[in-house]
């Protein structure tokens, strides 16, 4: 009867007995940590198909990973409600653990990228795609790499600010307004604009005269993922109830619709003064005017691949400044 009691207490309290030596039962599996993006998503947008199409996934996904995860930590984490979800109390008290969980993965990813291109040294630059074409075609490159064969440069084209504090890319060529804190470089030249028009544009509807004829014309500019560009905000401005004959996403976007004839779009002059079928109709705007610059992250400043990068753009500025201002 003893002997009874004393098992019963074992199975009470989890314990089992292997040779008369008491082992616990062995833990639930640990939940996977990747299941923490889905609550933090869903936490953020407010639903599960929002949540699903921030993540590139479906809201069945979405809902069976939260699933899953409320099954692990053993008490529910949303609460369905007639305009989306809402977190329940349990959840939000995780929500700073979580957040934290999720900075430290995105932080090791960076290291594990950084420390393989330091490897490979591989350099990654950004910049808009014309500049890659300007700058492969004055040959910099070849020179570069003859001067630093084991570093291999990699461009990460984009109209977009990509960013370098989240590893994004290494270094940036970049005209415009720059106020992160974070970046450190070097001016290498100026950003000129002007507005464009193609001579079967001119031919066919005139040529303005000022900037007060634009609402008066068809015009190309941006659509709203650059809608925060110098050039879209200066189109605002001084159009603001003209009509878009087109839009686009890139400054080439812009380059081949002038050239097209659709409308009038205002280019980089490197760009519009390079192409024999576009007139230079307004210009340089001043409104637009803003300087080149190569940047990079302090972290990054001085690791031997960023360094040769900026002392081989920095050492004969006079001969890069044509290739990006024209």
């Amino acid at each position: 009867m003893h002997l009874k009691r004393r098992h019963r207490a074992r199975e009470a309290t989890g314990a089992s007995s292997h040779n008369g030596v008491a082992q616990a039962r062995p833990l639930p599996r640990a939940f996977d940590w990747n299941d923490l993006r889905y609550l933090l998503a869903v936490a953020a947008h407010g639903g599960t198909l929002a949540a699903g199409r921030a993540l590139g996934v479906d809201a069945s996904t979405v809902q069976r990973r939260l699933a899953e995860l409320e099954r692990r930590v053993g008490a529910p984490l949303v609460q369905r409600q007639t305009r989306g979800y809402r977190l329940t109390d349990f959840a939000q008290a995780l929500l700073p653990a979580a957040n934290a969980v999720e900075q430290a993965v995105h932080a090791f990813e960076q290291r594990v990228e950084r420390a393989r291109r330091d490897a490979a040294r591989v350099l990654r630059v950004t910049c808009p795609q014309p500049l890659v074409h300007r700058i492969t075609n004055a040959r910099l490159l070849d020179e570069f790499h003859a001067r630093h064969p084991d570093v291999r440069v990699e461009f990460v084209m984009s109209d977009r600010y990509v960013d370098l504090g989240k590893g994004e890319a290494d270094v940036a060529l970049r005209s415009g307004d720059t106020d992160d804190g974070a970046l450190v470089g070097r001016k290498i030249g100026d950003s000129l604009w002007a507005v464009y028009a193609s001579q079967a544009y001119i031919a066919r509807h005139g040529r303005p005269q000022r900037v007060e004829d634009l609402p008066a014309h068809a015009l190309v500019g941006f659509d709203d993922s650059l809608r925060d560009h110098r050039a879209s905000a200066w189109l605002r401005d001084v159009a603001p109830d003209a009509r878009l004959a087109a839009r686009s996403d890139s400054v080439l976007g812009l380059l081949y619709s002038a050239k097209a004839g659709i409308g009038i779009a205002p280019l980089p002059t490197a760009l519009g003064d390079a192409e024999p079928e576009l007139v230079r109709v307004l210009g340089p705007v001043a409104a637009l005017t803003r300087i080149w610059r190569v940047l990079t992250t302090r972290e990054l400043r001085h690791t031997p691949a960023v360094e040769a990068f900026f002392d081989f753009l920095t050492e004969d500025v006079a001969r890069l400044r044509p290739i990006i201002t024209g």
